[in-house]
């Protein structure tokens, strides 16, 4: 093999290296793997200061004493956002009286659109026991990072914009430490099963 040949193989295996390196960070960033959910207390969570739709501030410790999904999306989402609210919504149905002991929340990554206005519209198409919440943009950014969830807006054109962000279901228990990250691909069905899981191990 001549040297030219040698070099090109080499800078094709650091370019591998490279990418699979920030491909990891990202993935770290967000505080998941791809494809699974994962268990551990992690260093995932902690005290935020948010508003609800009803103009009421809440904090973390606000739900405690209950079990906690939480998903980070926003209003203007084109798929991602409805269909999971759309199977946390099924998941509340299907728990029946266990749903007493979750609080589903919606947390906007985009506080500059989302107003608690606007959420509280939007959230009128789903179950209503699905609270929304909202903010300044640096509570936003920091409850965002506490969390681990990867968002980053992208420009499509003019003032308009889409944000790219992690899609997962954070499952924070009653003390409110975290439990889990539950895959999105879970049904409703399966997210029912899942909470129903946890709370009767709790409760063991």
């Amino acid at each position: 093999m001549n040297p030219k040949a040698k070099i090109l193989i080499t800078l094709a295996v650091a370019l591998v290296v490279i990418a699979a390196g920030v491909t990891a960070s990202m993935l770290f960033i967000a505080g998941v793997r791809p494809g699974v959910a994962t268990s551990g207390t992690g260093l995932i969570g902690g005290p935020f200061t948010l508003v609800a739709t009803d103009g009421a501030t809440v904090s973390d410790q606000t739900y405690r004493g209950k079990w906690q999904i939480i998903y980070f999306g926003y209003t203007f989402c084109p798929d991602a956002c409805p269909v999971a609210l759309s199977k946390l919504s099924i998941a509340l149905e299907k728990l029946g009286s266990d749903a007493d002991k979750v609080q589903a929340i919606f947390i906007t990554v985009d506080p500059q659109r989302d107003t608690q206005q606007v959420l509280a519209e939007y959230l009128k198409s789903f179950d209503s026991r699905v609270a929304g919440l909202t903010g300044p943009q640096a509570e936003i950014e920091k409850v965002i990072k506490e969390y681990r969830v990867y968002a980053a807006p992208q420009k499509t054109g003019g003032n308009d914009y889409l944000v790219d962000h992690s899609s997962y279901f954070y499952l924070m228990d009653p003390q409110g430490t975290f439990r889990n990250v539950l895959d999105p691909s879970s049904s409703g069905e399966e997210l029912a099963e899942r909470l129903r899981k946890e709370i009767g191990n709790r409760n063991g």
